[in-house]
């Protein structure tokens, strides 16, 4: 698109807005470059520095599961698999080893994902490097058209599809079965689930999924996105050029706009399965959708987003009464596929009370619909959503280059609107003032309405006897709209936040790390404060702080209190306002604060714009000096909990997750998973106690501020907020518990679940020299063996969907590694992929890694660090973790140098040190069946 054009475009999107403006259709972001080729394919072009270096591209293709024949249900998605599996310039695995050389991770980086209407391929890629670049297009030309579609690689893949279903299946996918086709009134898309059949899977040939890559991989039903840092008239050259060769087939068949329709009825569905934990209820009301094309639709999604945003917050007040009708509830608008849009009210039951806890789910739809919103909710709510607005413009030269891309494909799949934050803050500012309380409260009579619904009860089977007909959910529902109910009273706080202001404290002390551009500032009360100002965002201020001591300090039968102690007591709100109203207070304002209280640390942690930094240092203030005890809310958190925990034990993995819990702990009371017996030792006055002892001494602390920072202007407010806090130089420590994870070989199996799959834990652990080498040989350690067993276990074997490897190291209280695999997979296949697994670790510990998968790693990391060193997040942790385990603060500057330093010879001896096999724990979930070997194929 020429710059005059552009202008031009730009130029219409500024001016004020007349009916017929309103009515047209809104052109596209002027910053990006479209076009469409002879053959029908499109493409998407934008320049975009962040981050810096960097592209992301997306084929984008109108084609899903929903295109599927009868043979071919699943091969949608197969075929997806199937393009990285040979393509003509990359055979076989030859396009995964090539991208793990050039520094992009199977999974994390590079990736694709089917949908019933789309198939999308991602890929980011290192942009100042022009051969790799030139890679990136050909790898998109032959995801386009390329792929190989090779028998051998087909047979290959076919386990490892059966795997990924096989992750997939348990109560929710049951349920599903049975679900579905009642939710989609019988369409298409309910007999075209992206993940198929077994009976298609295990037994098509090539030409039945050629005929699904033929008709529908094809330039007029596909696009290419490009957003990063690239030249936008060079790229555009290229694609015009290397894409103009994709042919449309010969006899092109039509490419259907499959729907949902809605036939005028109710539909109700009742079903159980053992294995739920809880008892839900959804109302789902359809209607057909409403496009965001044109200015007037998307002042018709603002009245929506209003609308959802204020419901949200009343049902969320419900759920923080003492005695709460639910364990949750929530209701609101949202699109849905098949075209259209639908309302959607749901709720968890507590046990043994559905009928009371869906009519308080339906009694607050039944009070906006008959009396509304007030007039301070939608102050509040404007007040949120311009706020919202105005820091996504402020910060529209660093919108992240995947956000971007994400939203051309939305306008290519579904033509919803994109002219860009420039255009939408516009847009917003001239519509939200003439919105009125009228036309909000509108949308409930509009969607809350007595026809095309459907109701849903889903329930363990333990509830089957005592669940209730259509006849008696509706009765339910007639039984609300009769009730006399009063409007919604708004509880308006208009006191300060803080009871007192604090009397200021001064900055004592005073230095800068000149090669981290930080400065160090010491408080009168003790308290240190550590800024880096960065520019990486415009306006984002990150902030945590932190003091030793946590829950290590409190007595064993004090813990519980103590563990949950920070969410209990920051439930009752601060200062002069109650959780209720503080939620009012900062609506309108961007920023987050929460305290913390972890094992070895407490401390407070939080976001904010500059403009509401202010605030948020009240908070932080109010954490520790002015925190409220509300005992009516910690009961209605603990009934909550107490409610959610009941069916527990019906959930193959939350048993298994326990029993991990419990093994890795050691059987500590600390780390076995939740219970309701714990959750009977919590005692509310002393959480509140132990919250105000680890909050009492501010010279213990040390902040860390990373973001937009002006030093000068932000001093000021630390001396006021912080350097106010109480202290008293107690310097406490964290205690050494001595837990970790236990010594020796232990192996058991938890039986659980009626479906034939496994999960599989392995687990390494022992001390550690936490040096930065031996912690970048880790983490390489860690990749060069996950490289292995997805080749071994995935590729080779074709036994498992994506095996995964976790590491991680502590120096204190000791030093200590732990490395986790895990995988799932058939139950009869659990001990051969064992094998495989640990065969793999033998020759990491016998003959060392491939050189080559040390290079990928290397670039890997490379990568990935480049990034990260140009995000406020990474500076707040790697300062925060620094200063926690009293390392030296200039390492980040040599960890290129640790990367390039790591040899195969070195990763060798560590891998004997870390697999040396004295301390393996080997845990198992198999289905109930193979306690009779019974296994099930």
């Amino acid at each position: 698109m020429n710059s005059k054009l552009q202008l031009n475009i730009l130029l219409l999107l500024l001016a004020p807005l007349t009916a017929l403006q309103a009515q047209t259709v809104l052109p596209l972001d002027p910053a990006v470059r479209t076009g469409k080729l002879a053959n029908g394919f499109t493409y998407y072009i934008r320049h975009n520095e962040e981050p810096k270096n960097r592209v992301v591209m997306y084929m984008v293709n109108k084609a899903g599961s929903v295109l599927e024949d009868e043979d071919q249900r699943g091969l949608a998605h197969f075929m997806e698999h199937m393009s990285f599996n040979g393509t003509v310039r990359f055979p076989h695995n030859d396009l995964v080893d090539y991208l793990q050389k050039a520094g992009v991770r199977f999974g994390a980086d590079i990736n694709a994902y089917t949908s019933f209407d789309e198939t999308v391929y991602q890929l980011p890629l290192t942009s100042d490097n022009p051969g790799i670049l030139r890679q990136g297009i050909r790898i998109m030309h032959d995801w386009a058209q390329s792929a190989t579609l090779d028998p051998v690689e087909i047979d290959k893949e076919r386990g490892v599809v059966l795997e990924e279903k096989r992750l997939g299946k348990g109560a929710g996918e049951r349920m599903q079965r049975v679900v579905w086709p009642v939710l989609l009134n019988n369409s298409r898309y309910a007999v075209r689930i992206p993940i198929g059949l077994d009976t298609v899977l295990d037994n098509f040939k090539r030409p039945t999924i050629y005929r699904f890559y033929h008709d529908w991989y094809r330039p007029d039903l596909q696009a290419l996105i490009i957003v990063g840092d690239i030249n936008a008239d060079s790229m555009e050259r290229v694609v015009r050029v290397q894409f103009a060769d994709l042919k449309n087939p010969v006899h092109e068949k039509p490419r259907i706009q499959y729907s949902i329709p809605l036939d005028g009825k109710d539909h109700f569905v009742a079903v159980t399965d053992p294995e739920m934990t809880s008892t839900t209820a959804e109302v789902i009301i359809k209607h057909p959708l409403v496009p965001l094309k044109t200015a007037a639709d998307y002042r018709k999604a603002i009245l929506q987003n209003l609308f959802n945003q204020m419901l949200a917050e009343r049902y969320s007040e419900l759920s923080r009464k003492a005695d709460p009708p639910f364990v949750s509830g929530a209701a609101g608008i949202s699109s849905m596929m098949g075209k259209l849009s639908i309302y959607d009210a749901s709720v968890e039951a507590r046990p043994g009370e559905l009928e009371s806890g869906f009519k308080a789910l339906w009694r607050e739809s039944e009070r906006v619909k008959r009396f509304g919103f007030t007039a301070t909710e939608l102050a509040r709510a404007k007040a949120e959503y311009l706020s919202s607005l105005e820091e996504q413009l402020a910060e529209k030269d660093k919108t992240n280059s995947g956000d971007l891309v994400k939203e051309y494909q939305e306008y290519f799949l579904r033509g919803t609107a994109s002219p860009g934050i420039v255009a939408e803050a516009r847009l917003t500012r001239a519509a939200m003032p003439a919105i009125t309380l009228a036309e909000v409260n509108s949308l409930a009579a509009a969607y809350i309405t007595a026809t095309n619904r459907d109701i849903i009860i889903e329930a363990p089977d333990r509830d089957k006897a005592g669940l209730p007909g259509e006849a008696a959910v509706k009765g339910w529902m007639a039984s609300v709209a009769a009730e006399h109910l009063r409007p919604y009273q708004d509880a308006v706080n208009k006191l300060p936040l803080l009871s007192a202001e604090p009397l200021p404290g001064k900055i004592v002390g005073e230095s800068r790390n000149r090669t981290l551009h930080t400065t160090t500032l010491v408080l009168s009360n003790g308290l240190k404060v550590v800024l880096k100002p960065t520019t990486f965002k415009n306006d984002e201020v990150l902030f945590s702080g932190f003091a030793p001591g946590g829950t290590s300090l409190v007595a064993d039968s004090d813990f519980q209190s103590a563990d949950n102690a920070d969410g209990l007591v920051n439930a009752g709100g601060m200062g002069n306002y109650s959780a209720d109203q503080l939620e009012h207070f900062l609506e309108g304002r961007q920023l987050k604060v929460a305290p913390f209280i972890g094992s070895r640390y407490q401390g407070v942690s939080g976001s904010s714009t500059n403009r509401d930094l202010k605030t948020a240092l009240e908070m932080v203030y109010a954490e520790f000096t002015e925190p409220r005890l509300d005992t009516a809310v910690i009961r209605g958190i603990i009934t909550r909990s107490r409610d959610g925990l009941l069916n527990r034990g019906n959930d193959p993995e939350s048993v298994f997750g326990d029993t991990v819990s419990a093994v890795l702990g050691d059987h500590n009371p600390r780390s076995n998973g939740p219970s309701i017996d714990k959750l009977d030792q919590i005692d509310a006055a002393k959480a509140f106690q132990i919250y105000k002892a680890r909050f009492a001494d501010a010279s213990n602390f040390t902040f860390v501020f990373t973001g937009s920072i002006d030093t000068a202007a932000i001093k000021p407010l630390l001396a006021k907020y912080l350097g106010a806090l109480p202290s008293t130089y107690a310097h406490e420590q964290a205690r050494d518990l001595h837990m970790h994870i236990p010594a020796g070989r232990i192996s058991k199996n938890v039986y659980k679940g009626s479906e034939p799959k496994a999960s599989v834990l392995l687990v390494f652990s022992g001390p550690f020299d936490y040096t930065p080498a031996n912690r970048v040989r880790l983490d390489a350690l860690k990749e060069v063996l996950e490289i292995r067993l997805l080749q071994r276990l995935r590729e080779d074997e074709s036994g498992v969907y994506s095996p995964g490897v976790e590491q991680s190291s502590s120096k204190y209280p000791e030093g200590r590694f732990s490395f986790m695999v895990e995988f799932g997979c058939a139950p009869q296949n659990v001990e051969k992929l064992i094998a495989s697994a640990l065969d793999e670790i033998r020759k990491l510990r016998e003959e060392g890694p491939l050189p080559g998968n040390v290079d990928k790693w290397q670039a890997e990391a490379k990568a990935a660090n480049a990034i990260a060193l140009k995000t406020n997040d990474f500076w707040l942790d790697y300062l925060s973790g620094q200063l926690q385990n009293n390392e030296d603060m200039d390492q980040v500057g040599g960890y290129d140098a640790l990367l390039d330093s790591v040899k195969p010879a070195e990763l060798r001896e560590m891998a004997a040190q870390c697999f040396s096999g004295d301390n393996y724990i080997r845990l198992v979930l198999l289905p109930e069946a193979a306690i009779a070997g019974a296994l099930p194929h």
